[in-house]
């Protein structure tokens, strides 16, 4: 267990230093990733709230792709109401107007869940993608785990 956290520590450490720019490593990290012609150095700040730097060598006109930052394939479900009609609601729970329905045994995009009213012992909400409802995830079997709103 030691073994394994010092082990860990010195691949952070290591990886640590390979971004830090000193006289030594940009030497050798220059010699390590060659630049292409007409290619730049640009800064990409990956989120706002973190204080560091990834310094990457890109080309003009080739756009620059976040690692940190990926697009989640939107999430999907389906309704299993038995043959009824699954009410689309205004919010996540039964005292909201309904604005819609799905059709049972259809599928439909889930964004994420959140906590609402309880409808026969489940209290999780869907919300569908772009603001257009919240449907009971009683009725809804989504085919991978939501994030929460």
């Amino acid at each position: 267990m030691i073994r394994r956290t010092l082990q860990g520590g010195l691949v952070a450490a290591v990886s640590l230093l390979a971004f830090l720019p000193t006289t030594a490593g940009a030497a050798t990290a220059g010699a390590a990733a060659p630049q292409a012609p007409g290619a730049t150095a640009r800064h990409h700040r990956t989120h706002p709230a973190r204080h560091h730097h990834i310094h990457r060598f890109t080309v003009p006109g080739v756009p620059l792709r976040s690692s940190t930052h990926r697009v989640a394939a939107p999430a999907t479900g389906r309704v299993v109401t038995h043959g009824a009609r699954l009410n689309v609601r205004s919010g996540p729970g039964t005292g909201y107007r309904v604005i819609g329905h799905r059709h049972a045994h259809r599928t439909v995009r889930l964004a994420c869940r959140t906590h609402g009213s309880w409808v026969r012992g489940n209290h999780v909400w869907y919300r569908l993608p772009h603001h257009r409802g919240y449907v009971s995830a009683r009725y809804v079997r989504p085919y991978r785990t939501l994030p929460w709103c």
